[in-house]
């Protein structure tokens, strides 16, 4: 039984995605609760669908419980434990209630809970209640999820939630990044929207290449991964295509369901599907270059297909809105192009609007007065922050949201006005007034969102061009495309200076089979610079069963243990998996001007049972971490690394930590410490 749900304040059902087993379940205790109707008899259970009605009103006491928890004692749920043996996660964002039923490890489903808030944020913002209403966003945050689950059972980078780049020798990478910069000049040339973008080239689930324009936000690491979550997702939808079959691998179900919502296209495709230029467009967009002629085997591409969706990419109060237009390559290989859609004050100022209002109206459900002053403080500095981007950006706002700021403007000064009056007076009418009107205000605020961040015609400009300039690159890397294939069909991970490091030559893949003369008695190692959480690691070769039933359980166990001790704040842990095999994890923290590690003067063990869990898609672990160990240092001179090492049980303790550190030493060698200046990102 496996169930995803989220309510909102009012218990009513957003979004679930459930199996039949979980669905049946349901429909047996509606039936035992005679929630269901007399003449509505349900003759097949395992086949039928319960309705979101009666799935609120099964959850309506524990979820309504968890609000009270939350608000009134501060003490929320964080999970419960059935008879069978099922486990129930709780989360909450902005007042949503995120819940998750399974019977599997609490740690790992509270890592997939978070993972599942994190989707969300990303495709829905604050705007949550959208799901219930939007079926194409709906089969969004559903199918992100199955690439996760999906991944991160296949991949080292999705497991420890790094970038993997892809190590290429220098010509093919100057090469790459020079078409992504002659890319990026084209598409800024043709289309004036296009000023702020990334250009980022993708092999399989592993980072080729990176380009980005001048003025435009970082893309952190986090915002990767999701980027090859989404690249699984789109990949599975062309085989789908090409196969011209609609059914879903996966047999979860997802309420509710909406008849006027829903249709084929919408259901197969979460993305626009876009229109193909002509070769008359070609042929005048890139006048004058001699490497834009197209024309030749135009007929061949005229079937290709850009897959376009709005995000939000970053982090807490440093999101910002983005189209996002993913082209094929070639097989497994894909061009991403992220398009920011407004500036950084219109999409981090609505979040934070949101942000501060769920925790006003907490203190307020409270009536905790003092404490509402800052939160209120915030809140005006977040609407101001919103007014004063849509001002910068006038000429870029349309009709629609120039109306809407000035709603929303009327709507705040009064509320404003209310607030201040209920600071000052602490009178009760003053609360019943604002709750009469914060509804309205919010519904703007929302429809400002939606007509910004997640603007649906802002999404469709320029797809001929990025269509074109997605040929474009096709046919100048058309000579690499063999070569990046070669790669993921033979599991090779190029590493060309670590092998001349090691003595290897420089064209030969990285295995375990490579590295057991340099270091008798390892089997494994995955290496992560936590500051850009770039990972090194030997690619994995799932062809073999060897590899499958020991390697692959004992490495993805390994990692799953070290969090948990990470959490109880372990830094470094050796331990055995049985006779044949131990584990070791080393997490290093020091100054990057010195050698020599600073000394933490807090109680990890107890700080540690606050913080997220270990990794990025759920909020930065580490960068937490280098907060709370040391407050008073800025976070960008401690490095942190992870190294995680897999040894034969016959191995000593003193040849396992010799071992890590020659490891770690010819790691840094290679990358740099800090930085080098080899690194993209």
């Amino acid at each position: 039984m496996k169930a995803i749900l989220i309510f909102d304040h009012l218990n009513d059902v957003l979004f679930v995605k459930c199996n039949k087993k979980f669905a049946s379940h349901i429909l047996k205790l509606a039936r035992m609760q005679g929630l269901l109707d007399d003449d509505k008899v349900f003759t097949d259970l395992d086949n039928s669908i319960p309705s979101p009605n009666i799935i609120m009103q099964l959850f309506s006491p524990i979820v309504t419980s968890q609000h009270v928890m939350a608000s009134q004692f501060v003490n929320s749920y964080t999970s419960m434990k059935f008879q069978d043996g099922a486990n129930m996660i709780f989360d909450e964002y902005i007042g949503y209630t995120f819940m998750y039923i399974a019977a599997k490890d609490v740690e790992l489903m509270r890592h997939t809970l978070g993972v599942c808030v994190s989707i969300v944020q990303h495709v829905c913002g604050p705007d949550i209640a959208i799901l219930k209403t939007n079926w194409q966003k709906m089969c969004l945050v559903s199918s992100l999820l199955d690439a996760w689950f999906n991944l991160r059972n296949c991949e080292q980078s999705v497991l420890t939630e790094a970038v993997e780049q892809l190590s290429v020798n220098a010509e093919v990478a100057s090469s790459v990044l020079k078409v992504l910069h002659d890319a990026c000049d084209k598409l800024k040339n043709s289309q004036p929207e296009f000023s702020n973008l990334h250009l980022l080239l993708l092999v399989g689930s592993k980072f080729l290449s990176l380009y980005s324009s001048k003025n435009v936000h970082d893309l952190y690491a986090s915002d990767i991964l999701l980027m090859i979550l989404l690249c699984w997702v789109v990949n599975k939808k062309r085989k789908q295509n090409q196969s011209e079959s609609n059914d879903d691998c996966c047999d979860d179900i997802l309420l509710p369901e909406s008849s006027v919502l829903k249709n084929d296209e919408t259901k197969l495709n979460f993305g626009a599907k876009l229109a193909t230029p002509t070769s008359e467009d070609i042929t005048d967009l890139f006048r004058g270059s001699r490497e834009s002629s197209v024309n030749e085997g135009l007929s061949s591409l005229t079937d290709d297909d850009l897959y376009s969706q709005s995000f939000l990419l970053g982090c807490q109060h440093n999101y910002t809105a983005n189209a996002v237009h993913i082209f094929e390559l070639s097989d497994s290989i894909n061009l991403i192009t992220i398009v920011e859609a407004t500036n950084l004050s219109i999409s981090s100022g609505l979040c934070d609007s949101f942000h501060y209002l769920n925790l006003i109206n907490n203190l307020q459900f409270q009536r905790d007065i003092d404490e509402m002053k800052p939160a209120f403080d915030n809140l005006d500095i977040a609407i101001k922050k919103v007014l004063e981007g849509i001002k910068k950006n006038r000429s870029n706002v349309g009709n629609d949201v120039d109306m809407c700021q000035k709603r929303l403007q009327i709507k705040w000064d009064f509320v404003r006005k209310k607030y201040s009056d209920l600071l000052r007076s602490r009178d009760p009418e003053v609360v019943l007034q604002i709750e009469a009107n914060t509804s309205g205000f919010v519904e703007t605020l929302k429809e400002l969102l939606r007509l910004t961040c997640f603007d649906k015609n802002f999404l469709k400009q320029g797809i001929d061009v990025l269509t074109t300039v997605g040929r474009l690159v096709r046919q100048k890397l058309n000579d690499f495309s063999d070569f990046l294939k070669n790669i993921i069909a033979c599991v090779t991970f190029y590493f060309v200076c670590l092998l001349n490091i090691m003595r290897f030559s420089t064209r030969t893949s990285l295995t375990i089979n490579k590295y057991l003369e340099e270091f008798p008695g390892l089997v494994h190692f995955i290496y992560i610079d936590r500051n850009t959480h770039r990972l090194v690691a030997p690619t994995l070769d799932f062809t073999s069963t060897e590899t499958l039933a020991l390697t692959m359980k004992k490495i993805w166990n390994m990692v799953e243990q070290s969090r948990m001790h990470l959490q109880e704040g372990h830094l470094s842990v050796m331990c055995n998996f049985n006779k044949k095999l131990k584990f070791t994890l080393r997490n290093t923290l020091f100054y990057a001007k010195g050698c020599s590690p600073p000394k933490c003067k807090v109680y990890l063990n107890y700080v540690m049972k606050n913080f997220p869990v270990p990794g990025i898609l759920c909020g930065d672990y580490y960068r937490k971490l280098t907060e709370t160990c040391f407050p008073k240092v800025s976070p960008s001179k401690v490095r942190i690394y992870e190294l995680y090492c897999v040894h034969l049980g016959l191995t000593t303790s003193t040849c396992v930590l010799e071992h890590s550190r020659r490891l770690a030493a010819t790691i840094w060698e290679v990358t740099g410490v800090p930085n080098n200046l080899a690194d993209i990102f």
